[in-house]
């Protein structure tokens, strides 16, 4: 059961609202970069084996592929910003738990803990629905969606900096103190939405989803130190396809599921999930790959020669780029859509990647392929909620979003695996070291475009803007966007809600039902008894309205998209309404 409303309450939001919610976002995405600079000496500073140490970064991974789909479901049900801070919070704990140890067990407990911050993205574009008014929703959506590129690439040079000159310990510290700063600020400027889902928290779902991802994820990141052929590589998988399997019967039967399968499998929103996933594939291979050949001897040949924080620095405007690309997606999208502007995005990419190709041979070229990959992941991230919050009701923003973001997480995975084995296996033995080769570097480059292209044919089956007799309203001015709230209200049912003596009731609560059973949407009456409720789909609903003193009542209603006001008096029985 969901609960939804017409009008966001936008005059609670004050202008910091986007600026904090961007904040943790970034300060989330940092925890994924945050050991790049020190990866290759984790074996030495933890005293365990290279096979032992990439736990510490797997566990990070594996935590938020779980925490992400359960925290969105759970802001749904209990509020956006108590999950937001609950999940900094955590992220602060494991934070300095891994700054005052150097035991590999206790590490990757405090690593586990900080990947439960990833729900706090998708949390943060919720809150962005239900708090702004739509002329500065798409700008919004759009930062909040690439905090996770911006993040991840200001915290590379600032990682290497304090990794180069500082025990590395620090790094933590200084991640848990901007998770405090982003709690403070959360408190101070964010308020609660008040958007609620209807229902119980879905545990077995949550468990089963957990138990699936967990043995997907797990042979992906470990594959190549199990062998991809190997009976635990191949039980896994095999085991994860069953769990999901039973996990997607079991959600189906559930009357408040974890994730809505049925509107998963709506085009727009499966089509935008698997474009994400290439996405995430297409991402993380820059991050993996230029760093790498920045900071290789220029005595091999193809090196660079640079060190890691002027690599961090030249890798930078990757995330800068995306930062500055919001506004940019803002105006495109609303002239021509968000499909358009992920399509656009696409097509940077794959010509960023195709100019990588033969941009190697100096670091100035590295900066340019950085900001070229940077605007066109910029469009296309920004372009992925907006496609979900089009395509799903108000109340399970946050769920719909946080398997967005899983979607994305997967890409990134599977990414990692691939260009890990590619480069293991194209690298050269110089002395005892494995030492990795241009030939590797422009595989994974090609590798990178291929997904990009499947992610374009992917974007090409998404469905578009619906046709219409009338000009394309555009949200980018506050008439515009009036005028386009107005038309929403217009493509539902309106009425009054009357007391016995035919006065109006104020705070009724008016639900509206589907010929399911479950509940499409729900609002409460003004001052003057007047209400206001979006369809999703033409056909026919039950509006039900209830109040305190009066009795309930449930009126039968048709939306066939020639609109008929809606009254419900609470002294009268229900009656049927053609609207």
């Amino acid at each position: 059961m969901t609960q939804t409303t017409t009008d966001r309450p936008a005059g609670r939001a004050s202008g910091a609202l986007v600026p904090v919610l961007a904040f943790a976002g970034i300060v989330v995405a940092v925890m994924q970069t945050l050991l790049v600079p020190v990866i290759k000496d984790l074996p030495l500073l933890l005293d365990t084996t290279p096979s032992n140490a990439t736990w510490v970064l797997t566990s990070t991974l594996l935590s938020g592929a779980v925490a992400t789909p359960i925290m969105g479901r759970l802001g749904d049900l209990y509020g956006k910003r108590r999950m937001l801070i609950l999940s900094l919070a955590v992220m602060v704990v494991g934070a300095l738990v891994s700054a005052l140890t150097s035991d590999l067990l206790l590490m990757i407990t405090g690593r586990t803990l900080q990947g439960f911050a990833m729900g706090a993205i998708p949390l943060g574009i919720g809150l962005m629905r239900d708090m702004l008014p739509r002329e500065k929703l798409g700008s919004a959506m759009a930062l909040m969606s690439s905090s996770i590129g911006v993040g991840g690439g200001l915290a590379l040079p600032a990682a290497a900096l304090v990794a180069q000159h500082s025990d590395w310990h620090a790094l933590y510290y200084g991640a848990a103190g901007l998770g405090l700063l982003a709690i403070a600020l959360t408190l101070l400027v964010v308020p609660e939405s008040p958007m609620r889902a209807e229902g119980t928290f879905d545990l077995p779902g949550a468990i089963g989803l957990s138990a699936g991802l967990v043995l997907f994820l797990l042979p992906i990141t470990k594959g190549s130190d199990w062998g991809w052929a190997s009976g635990t590589t191949l039980g896994l998988f095999a085991a994860s396809a069953v769990v999901l399997g039973l996990w997607g019967v079991m959600e189906l039967r559930v009357k408040a599921p974890l994730v809505d399968l049925r509107t998963t499998a709506r085009p727009a929103v499966l089509f935008t999930n698997l474009a994400s996933i290439m996405v995430g594939v297409s991402f993380y291979v820059v991050s993996l790959v230029l760093p790498q050949l920045l900071q290789l001897p220029k005595s091999t040949g193809y090196g660079l020669g640079q060190s890691m924080v002027v690599a961090g620095l030249l890798v930078a405007p990757l995330g800068l780029t995306m930062m500055f690309t919001a506004p940019v997606y803002a105006r495109l999208s609303a002239k021509y859509g968000p499909k358009v502007t992920l399509i656009l995005g696409l097509l940077i990419i794959a010509i960023g990647y195709g100019a990588g190709l033969g941009l190697m041979s100096a670091a100035w070229q590295s900066l340019v392929i950085s900001v070229l990959l940077g605007a066109g992941i910029g469009l296309a991230y920004s372009s992925l909620p907006a496609l979900i919050v089009g395509a799903v009701p108000a109340s399970e923003t946050g769920a719909a979003n946080g398997l967005n973001t899983l979607m994305r997480s997967i890409g990134t995975s599977v990414s990692s695996a691939v260009i890990g084995m590619v480069l293991a296996n194209t690298a050269n033995n110089v002395g005892g070291v494995e030492i990795p080769t241009m030939h590797g570097f422009r595989v994974s480059f090609l590798i990178a475009t291929g997904a990009v292209a499947v992610g374009l044919l992917l974007a090409l089956f998404l469905p578009g803007r619906r046709p219409s007799n009338k000009p394309q309203l555009r949200a980018s001015s506050e008439e515009d966007a009036a005028l386009e709230r107005a038309e929403q209200v217009l493509r539902g049912f309106r009425g009054r809600v009357l007391g016995a003596d035919g006065s109006p009731v104020a705070r009724a609560k008016v639900t509206l039902i589907d010929r399911r059973g479950r509940q499409a949407g729900a609002t409460l009456s003004a001052e003057d008894g007047s209400y206001a409720l979006t369809v999703p789909d033409r056909g026919s609903y039950v509006v039900a309205a209830r109040a305190t003193g009066h009795g309930p009542l449930a009126s039968s209603a048709t939306h066939t998209g020639d609109e008929r006001p809606v009254d419900l008096d609470l002294s009268l029985p229900g009656e049927t309404v053609l609207a």
